[in-house]
């Protein structure tokens, strides 16, 4: 029996044959994954204080709902600029999909499609931009630009994004690096070694001119690598990005509310309060704790969307209750992926859609737009 929005509740007999909560789906995908693949996604920085403080935060809010507030009609449509979306919910840039499932980003892209909500291909995919816009023709998406070390390669890539259509770039800014992954090296896995991530780079003509004629495996990854970690990196890379595309500019990794006006100044159209899901510096503050600060510091002058640590639809309120414009999902969606596809990913949206609906109706919040008027109380 397939159950349409709203009435997961009214058919509460009907057995659950697909993971519900947070918990179920990621021992479910730990059955179906490799240790090393399984690992990778589950994981984070060094003692994973950030990753639980991600999701802790959330616990520290508590909604005092209103009673009787005619909520019938529930509108959790979203604009961001010159868009808008039916949900206030986006598939976070996750690269390397292919690690999960066989169709990776194709698979994910296509449940987005199917849903309505905004895809963000990473620059680390396992397919490309353009196999990506072949599979999802006509449905919004992002794209997310690891800055490379050869800037040509970054214009390159964001004007592949432009040609098929993508509505947006996120730039990543907290990965100059990677975060000390300490199950990473217990499983001696590197799925960027291992070539999970290169589609968007073997099939970039300035990368490829770049390389010349080193073309085999080792030096085409060792050129990725090189390209993603760039810690010369700073704000004059992004004003000379804004100046190459029309594109609006979203930086991910904002935690600091200074940041919010070098970003503005250099260009940015929006921001995303990030902590790479705790997968970058541990022992900074849980994105959450976050997101007011940065929120205040925006002052209304770009849309600030959420990312890191949301695992169901009261964690999507609360975000949007406190001044996110939209949230990212990570982590769900590719245990989602890996364990059933497509149909999985569809199957983790339309719960936290679901969720999300409830938790707003019970709140006697009619419209995303006023969640801001939503009470949060500290504990």
């Amino acid at each position: 029996m397939s159950l349409t929005k709203g009435d997961r509740q009214m058919n509460i007999e009907v057995p659950a044959v697909f993971p519900v909560s947070y918990q179920a789906l990621e021992q479910e995908a730990k059955k179906l994954m490799s240790k090393g693949a399984y690992g990778y996604v589950r994981s984070a920085a060094s003692n994973e204080e950030t990753l639980r403080k991600n999701t802790t935060a959330f616990e520290k809010w508590s909604i005092l709902p209103r009673m009787l507030r005619n909520v019938a009609d529930i509108d959790m449509s979203v604009t961001l600029g010159e868009h808008t979306y039916p949900y206030p919910i986006f598939i976070a840039p996750v690269g390397m999909q292919k690690l999960t499932h066989e169709e990776g980003e194709l698979a994910t892209a296509r449940a987005a499609k199917t849903i309505g909500v905004p895809f963000i291909q990473s620059t680390v995919s396992s397919y490309s931009i353009e196999e990506v816009k072949a599979a999802t023709v006509d449905s919004p998406k992002w794209f997310q630009l690891y800055w490379s070390r050869n800037e040509q390669v970054s214009f390159s890539m964001v004007e592949r994004a432009e040609r098929a259509g993508y509505e947006a770039i996120v730039v990543t800014v907290d990965t100059i690096m990677t975060g000390w992954r300490e199950t990473d090296i217990a499983t001696q896995f590197s799925p960027l070694k291992e070539g999970y991530g290169k589609a968007n780079y073997e099939s970039d003509p300035a990368f490829m001119h770049a390389l010349g004629e080193k073309t085999d495996h080792e030096s085409m990854i060792q050129s990725v690598l090189d390209n993603i970690h760039y810690p010369e990196m700073n704000w004059s890379h992004i004003a000379a990005l804004a100046k190459r595309t029309s594109l609006p500019i979203y930086i991910k990794g904002i935690l600091h509310p200074e940041d919010v006006q070098c970003a503005i100044e250099a260009g940015a159209s929006g921001l995303i309060v990030s902590n790479h899901g705790g997968r970058q510096l541990d022992g900074t503050v849980a994105a959450l704790d976050a997101l007011p600060a940065v929120v205040k510091a925006a002052n209304q002058k770009v849309p600030v969307v959420f990312d890191s640590g949301i695992r169901r639809g009261t964690d999507i309120v609360k975000a949007l209750a406190l001044g996110a414009a939209a949230v990212c999902i990570g982590r769900p969606f590719v245990y989602g992926l890996g364990i059933d596809g497509q149909v999985g990913v569809e199957k983790v949206l339309e719960n936290l859609i679901e969720e999300t609906r409830i938790t707003m109706s019970l709140a006697g919040i009619a419209r995303v737009k006023d969640l801001n008027q939503l009470k949060l109380i500290r504990e």
